[in-house]
């Protein structure tokens, strides 16, 4: 039995379901989806584990949302909400998203550790924050917030 990750077997399980109810649209995305999880696998040489399983599909999801802007702002509509059907789809799959309260927590939390003091310190409480947060925050807001507190 290989140790395959939760997430992929779920992946593979509601492709089968997409499958046998006809939702062509879901099962492509999905089909997508683990097609770029199979593809790193295979460059790295590698079986991913979740958090792995679960960067790819934050990159996926900063991709969609980066295309559902330049859809709409090109008047292209029907793609925009394509993009966004299968962006629901890959946010089935993320962990529930922190609360600006434990965001702000956890940031504390690291700096305090790292005894961060400035900007300089920026990548150790980045390094930090990201494990405890993959997949819960917007990276980038963290990391802003991260900035601002360090530059004050």
């Amino acid at each position: 039995m290989s140790n395959q990750s939760n997430i992929k077997l779920r992946i593979q399980e509601d492709i089968k379901d997409a499958m046998r109810t006809h939702e062509q649209h879901r099962r492509d995305a999905l089909r997508f989806l683990s097609a770029a999880i199979k593809r790193l696998e295979i460059d790295k040489r590698i079986e991913l584990n979740d958090d792995q399983v679960l960067s790819v599909i934050e990159k996926q999801i900063k991709q969609h949302r980066d295309s559902i802007e330049q859809y709409e702002k090109a008047g292209r509509n029907e793609l925009a909400e394509k993009e966004k059907f299968e962006l629901d789809i890959l946010q089935h799959y993320m962990p529930e998203p922190l609360a600006e309260t434990e965001i702000d927590k956890l940031i504390q939390e690291a700096i305090n550790a790292t005894n961060a003091s400035s900007i300089r310190d920026m990548g150790k409480v980045m390094g930090l924050v990201k494990t405890k947060m993959q997949g819960r925050a917007d990276m980038s807001i963290v990391s802003t917030k991260i900035k601002t507190l360090l530059s004050s």
